[in-house]
């Protein structure tokens, strides 16, 4: 996690997390921790809270006759970890997501299985409509803890330039 602390007093800090705009260079790679083992209820519960009843996803006796065996984790769960788990990184400062491209679902996800994601920055450059802020965009890889690679995906975002922050402006 990119984490500094800002002294805002007199022995006194305040964390800033996340990276500003010019920190970011093409070819850099974040690794994303800690990683996430995911339930059988994290599953069920998200799958059920977003209305999606496939019953591959909550029910054990339907998903062993499947051709996997067992439930698979919903991949929209999997998408919304695997960004979360970047944001300390990649996004903290972010002004706007400006998108998700190329959501590639590459391998199955069980509940047990612990994964992990890192970011590469693939694009960088300055917004032509909002000064003091630029594009940055990223592939994200979701790997299981065995280095299976489940999930790629490319996300954009506005990043205000330093000085330029919300946290940068907050006084209290």
């Amino acid at each position: 996690m990119v984490s500094r602390a800002k002294e805002v007093g007199p022995k006194r800090f305040r964390e800033s997390a996340g990276r500003y705009f010019e920190e970011f260079e093409l070819g850099d790679v974040y690794e994303h921790r800690p990683g996430r083992t995911l339930s059988e209820s994290d599953n069920t519960w998200f799958s059920l809270l977003t209305m999606n009843q496939h019953p591959l996803h909550i029910d054990a006796a339907y998903g062993a006759k499947s051709e996997f065996g067992r439930p698979l984790v919903n991949s929209c769960l999997t998408l919304a970890i695997v960004t979360g788990m970047s944001v300390s990184d990649v996004s903290q400062k972010t002004v706007a997501n400006l998108g998700w491209d190329k959501v590639r679902l590459t391998a199955p996800v069980f509940a047990g299985d612990t994964i992990y994601a890192e970011s590469e920055v693939i694009g960088k450059r300055e917004s032509a409509s909002r000064p003091h802020h630029g594009i940055v965009t990223v592939q994200t890889r979701g790997r299981k803890a065995d280095g299976t690679v489940f999930m790629t995906f490319e996300r954009s975002m506005l990043i205000p330039m330093r000085g330029h922050a919300v946290d940068d402006k907050l006084d209290y």
